[in-house]
């Protein structure tokens, strides 16, 4: 004699499985993007601040831009010891950081942040280097 599952059992365990996947999936889908805030924190905290760091040993001040922690700046730069990094860094949402040297918020050093997801400077969803 088989034995196989009746309708109603069915029917009970894909209503249990939406019941389940309606209270899981909005708490992860939040989640990605708190993890690229998270990334571009550590990149603007980190990572490129670090390599801006070893530049400004080598050179005696921060670069004018970023392209030069790649590439050699040009005349006067027998004191650089990069490449400091092995390419631009773009932020989780695909746009390169914002780097201005000095800058207008830390006019002793320089301002490096990400427009955020919006891609507009300024807005609330910036990530930034001060406050």
């Amino acid at each position: 004699m088989k034995r196989a599952f009746t309708l109603i059992e069915l029917m009970l365990v894909v209503v249990i499985l939406g019941v389940l996947s309606a209270m899981v999936v909005p708490k992860l889908a939040g989640r990605s993007e708190q993890a690229r805030i998270q990334a571009a924190k550590t990149d603007i905290n980190s990572s490129i601040p670090l390599a801006l760091d070893l530049y400004e040993m080598d050179m005696g001040t921060y670069p004018e831009t970023l392209d030069y922690l790649k590439s050699r700046p040009g005349v006067g730069s027998e004191n650089w010891r990069g490449p400091y990094l092995k390419k631009i860094p773009v932020d989780p949402w695909g746009k390169v950081y914002i780097y201005k040297c000095p800058g207008e918020h830390n006019s002793d050093s320089y301002d490096l942040y990400s427009p955020g997801k919006d891609g507009n400077s300024g807005s609330d969803d910036d990530v930034k280097n001060w406050e």
